[in-house]
């Protein structure tokens, strides 16, 4: 039986919020566990963990401003995809990600160089913390 999830044993990490300050909080679940133990007391609304693909949730943490946005990959891809499908399955959820920041933002028509760079740092913060759970196993 695995122990209860806890702050110190989790594996998923809140993610670099680089593309701007202040960017949107970020994370990538792998499991219905990790999605639920990661976004309590940020929302009320239940979010899915997808069956198949990937999905972002996004949504501002309860009570503030704080734009959250959590990337979850659902097993069956982890198990029966490549990892060049998988990148694919991220960059499009880093696109979500990105066009919704950028609405909250009250950009209508960022610059595409803008756009290009941030959609590129999004997803290398999802590819670097899946190649980092994929090398410790978790």
């Amino acid at each position: 039986m695995k122990p209860k999830m806890t702050e110190k044993n989790k594996p998923y990490n809140w993610l670099d919020r680089r593309i701007a300050k202040p960017g949107p909080y970020l994370v990538l679940c792998l499991t219905p566990e990790e999605l639920e133990h990661a976004v309590r007391g940020l929302t009320k609304w239940p979010l899915e963990f997808p069956k198949w693909g990937a999905r972002a949730h996004m949504f501002f943490k309860d009570g503030t401003e704080d734009l959250c946005v959590v990337v979850t990959l659902a097993e069956d891809s982890q198990k029966n995809h490549t990892p060049i499908e998988i990148a694919g399955m991220l960059v499009h959820e880093a696109v979500h990600a990105w066009q919704y920041y950028a609405e909250k933002m009250g950009e209508a028509t960022p610059g595409s160089e803008q756009e290009a760079y941030a959609i590129q740092a999004i997803s290398q913060e999802l590819m670097a913390e899946y190649a980092r759970r994929l090398d410790k196993g978790i």
